[in-house]
């Protein structure tokens, strides 16, 4: 019975330190971060690696989903990568508040393009992934 509890004493000891080891989560700007490299990369793999299956794209001049969805981003993601092999966006400024990561973006060589491009992206972020995305275009 002493062998028996022993034996089972020394197997808790030496498993349970191996089971209750988990990966560190990744922090939302973490997240955030892992898009921004994977975009500038035009990576799509490592880029819907972070993007939520229900994933919606908000127009915040009038609130309208511009994008809703996995498929539809990875689709659109897909097309833009293969379109703009100079495809560069530099993070200008970031707020991170809670689970929103705030981008104030420098987008340039977007689908062949000479011209740069500026956005606030406004990233929420849940179980490490993009939930929601709002973008904020710059006037001209």
């Amino acid at each position: 019975m002493k062998a028996a509890l022993f034996k089972m004493l020394f197997l808790l000891i030496i498993y349970y330190p191996i089971h209750t080891i988990t990966a560190q989560e990744m922090t939302s700007e973490q997240v955030v971060q892992k898009s921004m490299e994977s975009y500038n990369d035009r990576n799509i793999e490592a880029f819907m690696s972070v993007i939520d299956t229900d994933v919606t794209f908000h127009n915040f001049s009038n609130g309208s989903i511009t994008m809703q969805g996995k498929a539809a981003c990875r689709a659109f993601y897909n097309a833009l990568f293969e379109a703009s092999p100079n495809l560069k966006s530099t993070v200008l400024t970031r707020t991170v508040f809670g689970n929103k990561i705030i981008d104030h973006e420098y987008i340039t060589g977007r689908n062949g393009s000479d011209e740069a491009i500026e956005l606030v992206l406004i990233y929420e972020v849940e179980s490490e992934k993009i939930v929601k995305v709002t973008v904020l275009r710059k006037e001209s």
